[in-house]
């Protein structure tokens, strides 16, 4: 089925949002928008939508004059078994001690790693960005200094290979909170696949906002892979929500943000241990009252 896209690009966030959700009301209707902050220090913003017929250009053209964006550029999608696809290109990925990899791929887990399955379908998360894959070896990092964690949370866990990783190498049950519902079913969805439900327990919270987050720290080791200006507005919640000693693994960051993020958590009393750069991405493993 071919499929439509639509985006544009703008200068603030209060104005991404509205003209996000005007895209909404257009008469042909989007199956799905997004409003995303563009990562390169720039500071602008990108709307998009996804629309099943082609979308009506001349109203996206007044919505793009009403909001003082860009004129919408649309680009027609060919029909595509993205699953398929993505399972061609994408292979099982090794980082440290773990092995990520699709049911089509369960025959070439070798021995002696710690295996955690997550469907291509489920994209991010997969291991394969340098994102995850830094938080991944940011954990096996901390295994073989001798860490044992006993009170783990992974917030923004997509797909919860954090969440699962932590479990496959602690006993204790880890707390997995994403901020939407679909991702938090997602993550249920791998929790399950691998063998862990009872162990990875999935929420759906805004940070930390969540009673059972509240209740359980403070947390040894908090993960969050989200991106810069999330994380900067969760420092004082992460120092509040971590125990003295324990660790934060925060990815999500290019590696110009790195610093900006290690000062911010810095002055949170929460200190940089370790940083790793994978490609343009830039992992940092945390202290709080350590360096």
């Amino acid at each position: 089925m071919t499929t439509f896209t639509a985006f544009t690009t703008l200068s603030d966030k209060e104005s991404a949002e509205a003209l996000g959700a005007a895209l909404e009301d257009l008469t042909t209707e989007p199956y799905g928008v997004g409003v995303f902050e563009i990562e390169d220090g720039s500071g602008m913003w990108e709307v998009g939508g996804y629309f099943l017929e082609a979308p009506d250009e001349v109203a996206l053209a007044l919505l793009a004059a009403a909001h003082k964006a860009k004129p919408f550029v649309v680009s027609e999608l060919p029909d595509t078994d993205w699953v398929a696809k993505v399972r061609r290109e994408l292979v099982p990925v090794h980082a440290g001690r773990f092995y990520v990899y699709g049911s089509h791929d369960a025959e070439t887990v070798p021995e002696g790693v710690e295996p955690l399955l997550i469907e291509a379908a489920m994209a991010f998360g997969t291991g394969h960005h340098g994102t995850t894959q830094g938080c991944l070896r940011a954990l096996d990092r901390l295994l073989d200094a001798g860490v044992v964690c006993h009170n783990v949370a992974d917030i923004g866990c997509g797909t919860a290979v954090l969440a699962m990783a932590a479990a496959r190498v602690w006993p204790e049950t880890v707390l997995a909170s994403d901020m939407d519902q679909v991702a938090v079913d997602v993550a249920e969805a791998n929790v399950s696949a691998n063998g862990l439900s009872g162990r990875v327990t999935c929420l759906e919270a805004m940070g930390f906002e969540h009673p059972q987050l509240h209740a359980a720290a403070p947390f040894d080791l908090v993960f969050a892979n989200i991106l810069k200006q999330p994380l900067i507005d969760l420092a004082p919640d992460m120092a509040s929500h971590l125990a003295d000693g324990g660790f934060a693994i925060l990815s999500g960051i290019l590696n110009d943000q790195g610093d900006e993020v290690a000062e911010v958590y810095a002055r949170n009393g929460i200190n940089t241990w370790h940083r790793e750069e994978i490609g343009d991405w830039t992992t940092l493993t945390l202290k709080k009252g350590g360096s």
